[in-house]
C-alpha cells in the first residue's frame, strides 16, 4: 500500500478550461471535510470541485454537478490503479467555454490526478501506533535517543515528563523492551497508518 508523502498542487489547461488538483494525505474523515471546505472557500468562484479519496476500507467519489461518473470515478480509479491510500484528490474546474463531452471530462479529471502523481514522491505505508508514555526526568536523556527518529505529537513536563509520539509497529517492537524499563506508564492510543 503507498501513499504520497508531502500534498502537492498540480496546474492544467484543458480546451480554456483550467484545472489545479489539490493532493493530500490524510488521516480521518474530519480532516477530508476540513480540507474539502477550505478548498470551496478559497475556489468559490470555480465551476467544480470534484473529487476522491481513499481513507483505509473508504473510498469516496463526488461529481460535484459534473454528469455523473465522469470526475469523481475517474479520480478514484487513478487512485485505485496507483494502489494508493490515505490520500484525498480534489479536482478545481473553472469553465473556459468550451464543453468536453462525457469522454473528455473523463479523460481531463483523471488526468489531471495522474499528472499531479507524477510531482508527488509516493511512499510505502505500514501500520503504526500513537503511544503515550510517561517517564521520570531523569530517564529523558535515554527515552529522547530511543525515540529520535519519531515525531513526538506533544510534551508534558509535570512531575513526570509525558510524551505522545507515532511509531510503526516494528520500530516499537524494537524499542518496547527498553521503554518498559524507561518508563512509569506506556500507553497505546490508537492505531494507525505512517
Amino acid at each position: 500500500m503507498f501513499s504520497i508523502k508531502e500534498n502537492c498542487i498540480y496546474e492544467e489547461i484543458i480546451k480554456k478550461s483550467k484545472f489545479i488538483t489539490y493532493l493530500y494525505k490524510i488521516n480521518s474523515e474530519n480532516e477530508i471535510k476540513d480540507i474539502i471546505n477550505d478548498i470551496k472557500l478559497k475556489h468559490k468562484d470555480s465551476t467544480h470541485v470534484c473529487y476522491a479519496y481513499r481513507l483505509n476500507e473508504i473510498e469516496k467519489c463526488i461529481d460535484d454537478g459534473e454528469p455523473s461518473g465522469t470526475a469523481g470515478m475517474p479520480i478514484l480509479n487513478v487512485l485505485k490503479k496507483e494502489n494508493l491510500n490515505f490520500i484525498l484528490c480534489i479536482v478545481v474546474r473553472y469553465f473556459g467555454g468550451i464543453k468536453l463531452g462525457a469522454g473528455g471530462l473523463i479523460r481531463a479529471y483523471g488526468g489531471c490526478c495522474k499528472n499531479a502523481l507524477k510531482n508527488c514522491d509516493i511512499v510505502n505505508i505500514e501500520k503504526g501506533l500513537v503511544i503515550e508514555v510517561t517517564f521520570p526526568y531523569e530517564n529523558s536523556k535515554d527515552v529522547d535517543y530511543l525515540l529520535k527518529d519519531n515525531s513526538i505529537l506533544f510534551k508534558n513536563y509535570e512531575t513526570n515528563i509525558t510524551y505522545k509520539f507515532k511509531i510503526k509497529i516494528s520500530d516499537f517492537n524494537n524499542i518496547k523492551d527498553n521503554l518498559i524499563i524507561l518508563c512509569k506508564n506506556i500507553n497505546i492510543l490508537e492505531n494507525i497508518y505512517l
